[in-house]
């Protein structure tokens, strides 16, 4: 009961329940306002209007969401002019239909806040079709009446901003905090738990590229944000738990250990990681409460099971040294103590982000300068030339548009043939639900028709209990607000709550609210199956066949990524920032290709060609982006040796090996060519070197020097790290090379 309480008060605080709330606030006040003055009549369209324009007001940037909006403002009064204007004429509205669905929703190459607008313009022409206005006087008005609801949207959002500024910042960082305790949960799992690895393995890219989109919009709203005069105190705060979360995030990266190595290592000796695994779930856990910390502004739990948990895992390493003997145990004690490194520098981050949240003065000292804030930003291009180049087939959202375009028109007819009453609910049902990916729209329509069933039962429920005007409106008001709330978290559930809404609004018009509720469900069904139907049959777009675009950039950005290490590993303060900003975009580009993968399992299974071989090519992407974080988390931290000529030419060699798995996914570039040899002694004198370190540690034991320097442990752990860890990214990039070639020949392309 406790935690259903805390989860009530997490919901009623979020910034999703206040754009929930700045909605039903657009809706009430022009009804009561209006209906005062006397002009009730014009509410309607005043209330259309904001309801039409609340879809872009989404975290981001002020300037960008006020452009989005104004821009939704403009383009739901011209399509619903030209509807209305054409609804007396079927050729007419035929083409204007055709017209409206096809460029509008092609918006959507411009990025998820186009998507918003594009959705709100379609919505606009759906619901064009319920409003009955018969002579250019009326339609006018009514547009213009939308105009003003939608500006007046707008203002309502303004004062909403004003009164919470940092609402939406603190949910994204409290989402952000949550996936990344969640995602550092998963990761203690995978020291042992050897059989579940694969299912692990599935479940952590679906959270890499939710905590990607989580970073990404904070770099906007945070970096964009910042004012001429410099960042108050809050800000900084914010920021602060931010860069925290990404240093985080990539700490976690690097501990994806090569588990094969792990289990060769230890064996049976797994008791030996249980100290560590049970650091990372206190740490996961404690990242969680901190998340929920940030939305309750309760006071923050004391760390001393955390630092206690660390202490063990120290321990376990002594432990495991006393029980294995050295030399025997050197190569897992030097792998218990790297992970224990990076455990502790977890456990500085969240001590960092406690000490922001707990507004330690000393922790708001953020430096950070505007030139270089801005190549953290991934800039969205808004030029003709972009939604020039997607008119194609070889474009996805081109045969989305098409596909669309096609299921609207057969929608309309159908209705228009067969007198069906309220075909735009149909039609309605098309826009909500239709995705570019067949995945997505059968899984939205399952849930759509799902949430119609439930809410139509709900809605008969209390119908039959009652007829009291007062409540049905309180109903529909309440219903819509939770359900604009709950639309990205939960769209089963938002999609009842929208159901209960329409029946109790059309109540008004039509007493006899059963037959609502039944062509409600009856339409929904119909719209679904419409749907569904068309993403498999028109111009289907299957995941496995727009892979390679998202495959070449993972590969690109991998290899990008390396070099910057290399270059890191040369001069820390000179490449920390290059290595920082090819750290955004490979760990970007690795969240898009696990975002991929995801889509692919979504569609039938009679689509997922080479299945097995694509999860192979994305584990091992995945595995070698954290092989390389590793590797430059280790130099950021320690103090280290000068990089040696035997690391630069493996470092060419796993690069050229990238190259050519590159080249075998995009046969049009020129063959890169291989140098077998130099790489395989440059790797021979890597271990010989931690050999070295390792005899004469040996040596100086035999001697009866027990007690090991710190001087000498940093160079066997950086030796161990570099040779081993070097020696696993050339095994990767080989088998990346061989899966990529298998992959291209499986495209039909033998050359």
């Amino acid at each position: 009961m406790r935690e259903k309480l805390k989860q009530l008060e997490l919901f009623l605080k979020s910034s999703n329940f206040d754009r929930g709330i700045r909605l039903g606030v657009g809706i009430v006040v022009p009804f009561g306002v209006l209906y005062f003055l006397g002009y009730f009549e014009y509410a309607p369209a005043v209330v259309v209007g904001t309801f039409l324009n609340a879809p872009g007001d989404i975290p981001g940037s002020i300037k960008r969401k006020v452009n989005a909006i104004l821009i939704s403002i403009g383009l739901t009064m011209v399509i619903t002019a030209i509807i209305l204007f054409s609804k007396p004429f079927l050729l007419l509205l035929l083409i204007a239909l055709i017209v409206i669905s096809f460029v509008v929703s092609l918006i959507s190459v411009y990025g998820f806040r186009a998507s918003l607008v594009s959705f709100s313009g379609l919505l606009a022409m759906v619901l064009a079709f319920a409003i009955q206005k018969q002579t250019p006087q009326e339609i006018l008005i009514q547009v213009a009446l939308m105009g003003v609801g939608g500006l007046w949207y707008l203002v309502v959002s303004f004062v909403f901003q004003k009164l919470a500024p940092k609402k939406d910042q603190n949910q994204l960082l409290s989402d952000t905090l949550l996936l990344i305790g969640e995602y550092l949960k998963l990761r203690a799992k995978l020291l042992t738990k050897k059989t579940k690895r694969d299912k692990l393995l599935k479940q952590i890219f679906v959270l890499q590229h939710q905590i990607n989109e989580k970073h990404e919009t904070l770099r906007e709203t945070l970096f964009t944000e910042r004012k001429r005069s410099g960042r108050s105190r809050y800000e900084e705060k914010q920021l602060l738990i931010f860069l925290s979360s990404i240093n985080i995030f990539e700490l976690i990266e690097a501990t994806h250990l090569d588990y094969k190595m792990i289990d060769e290592i230890f064996g049976h000796r797994k008791e030996f990681l249980k100290a560590s695994k049970t650091l990372n779930k206190l740490m996961g856990n404690h990242l969680i409460r901190l998340s929920e910390l940030l939305i309750q502004n309760d006071k923050i739990p004391n760390n001393d099971t955390l630092i206690k948990a660390l202490s063990r895992a120290n321990e376990s390493i002594t432990n495991y040294i006393n029980t294995v003997k050295l030399p025997k145990a050197r190569e897992g004690a030097l792998l218990l103590k790297n992970l224990y490194d990076y455990q502790e520098q977890l456990l500085l981050e969240i001590r960092a982000i406690r000490r922001a949240m707990e507004n330690v003065k000393e922790a708001s000292k953020i430096s950070l300068r505007r030139q270089d804030s801005s190549q953290f930003l991934t800039l969205q291009e808004y030029r003709l030339n972009v939604f020039i180049q997607n008119l194609s087939l070889d474009s996805k959202l081109f045969r989305h548009s098409l596909r669309f375009t096609i299921a609207i028109i057969f929608a309309y007819l159908l209705g228009f043939f067969f007198d069906i009453q309220n075909t735009y609910w149909i039609l309605l049902t098309i826009v909500v639900i239709m995705r570019p990916s067949y995945g997505l729209t059968k899984v939205r329509s399952k849930d759509r028709i799902i949430g119609t069933f439930i809410g139509a039962a709900v809605a008969v429920g209390i119908v039959l209990i009652t007829q009291n005007v007062v409540v049905y409106s309180i109903l529909a008001i309440g219903s819509l607000v939770l359900a604009f709330s709950l639309i990205q978290q939960n769209y089963k559930s938002a999609a009842a709550l929208i159901t209960i809404s329409i029946v109790f609004v059309y109540s008004f018009i039509n007493p006899n609210a059963f037959e609502v509720i039944q062509y409600r469900v009856i339409d929904t069904i119909i719209g679904s199956t419409i749907a569904v139907v068309a993403n498999y049959v028109l111009f289907p777009s299957w995941e496995v066949d727009n892979l390679t675009q998202v495959l070449l950039n993972a590969l690109k950005m991998n290899r990008k990524y390396l070099l910057a290490t290399r270059e890191l590993y040369q001069d820390t303060s000179k490449h920390k920032l290059s290595y920082n900003v090819a750290r955004k975009d490979a760990f970007l580009a690795i969240g898009n290709l696990n975002a991929a993968f995801q889509r692919l399992t979504q569609d039938p299974k009679s689509k997922q060609k080479e299945f097995q071989l694509i999860y192979e090519i994305v584990t091992l992407n995945q595995t070698m982006i954290s092989a390389i974080a590793s590797i430059g988390n280790f130099i950021i931290n320690h103090k280290t040796t000068p990089a040696s000529k035997e690391f630069h030419i493996l470092i060419e060699k796993i690069s050229n090996t990238l190259q050519m798995s590159f080249d075998s996914v995009d046969p049009s570039h020129i063959r890169t060519k291989d140098a077998e040899q130099i790489a395989e002694n440059a790797q021979e004198k890597l271990l010989s070197k931690y050999q070295q370190l390792s005899n004469l540690r040996d040596e100086s034991i035999r001697q009866g020097n027990i007690e090991l320097d710190t001087e000498t442990l940093h160079g066997l752990q950086e030796a161990f790290l570099i040779a081993n860890h070097m020696n696993w990214l050339q095994s990767l990039s080989k088998n990346l090379k061989k899966t990529t070639e298998r992959y291209r020949l499986s495209l039909g392309d033998g050359q």
